[in-house]
């Protein structure tokens, strides 16, 4: 059987484990809040209302790419794009193809951020082939102008970081929504995982300070993985509703 990710790919060990999955919406989660485009996730209401619930929600279409055959992969991304078009069609309007550009570039380098924190630094080899998965994904919803390997993507990635992102009003309603339903303790914790794997353009856009102190906590949380208590601190920051989706994240077996 042919899978759109291939079984032993870096990419589905990547997805296969829930503390990763976190770091990379975590981060994706403040860069979100500072796209141009961002009234578009306004315009259906979703993200500000339920912004846990909108998460879980778009991790299950990614790891259905990541995990399924092909053919069941490819369905998951042209649903992806029928939602997005019938979107459009409420609106009356077309959601820019540079913004959709942005979330593919986010899985991109979350992906790779987050896996470097949290595992090893991946290879060049590993790093295309992260690119590789994320742009047949592209590919496949018909997005223009995608360059064709890791290394043409850096400088259109570092242009699309200066061009597409701004702070506004909904920069700042949409980290209200998330220390609303996070609450104070975990929002705080959310703050300083993004510190550790946001660009330096979006850190600056959000005035993080430069240190987090989740630098020192991350080196513990790793020991403790090894030695099998990371359930305790993953019970007691994460959100109790949730919980059991989060532990059904851990899948990667490799």
């Amino acid at each position: 059987m042919e899978f759109f990710v291939a079984q032993h790919s870096i990419v589905r060990k990547i997805w296969g484990k829930s503390d990763t999955i976190l770091f990379i919406f975590a981060g994706a989660a403040a860069e979100f809040a500072l796209n141009k485009a961002v009234d578009w996730l306004y315009f259906t209401g979703k993200l500000p209302s339920d912004p846990l619930g909108r998460l879980f929600s778009t991790v299950r279409y990614a790891r259905m790419i990541v995990f399924a055959p092909k053919a069941e992969a490819n369905k998951a991304i042209d649903t992806m794009r029928k939602i997005h078009s019938t979107v459009e069609e409420n609106r009356g309007a077309v959601i820019p193809d540079w913004a959709y550009r942005d979330v593919l570039f986010m899985l991109i380098h979350y992906s790779i951020s987050a896996y470097e924190l949290l595992e090893e630094k991946l290879t060049e080899a590993e790093k295309e082939e992260v690119y590789n998965v994320f742009y047949r994904v592209g590919d496949r919803m018909g997005l223009k102008d995608l360059p064709q390997n890791y290394i043409e993507w850096l400088p259109v990635r570092e242009a699309h970081l200066i061009n597409d992102l701004q702070k506004s009003e909904y920069t700042a309603d949409l980290f209200k929504q998330y220390k609303k339903h996070l609450g104070a303790l975990r929002f705080m914790v959310l703050i300083e995982g993004q510190k550790l794997v946001c660009p330096n353009r979006v850190k600056t856009l959000l005035q993080f300070t430069r240190l987090s102190w989740l630098t020192i906590v991350v080196p513990i949380y790793k020991f403790s993985r090894q030695v099998k208590m990371d359930w305790l601190l993953k019970s007691i920051l994460l959100p109790t509703d949730y919980k059991a989706q989060i532990n059904e994240l851990d899948v990667y077996k490799g």
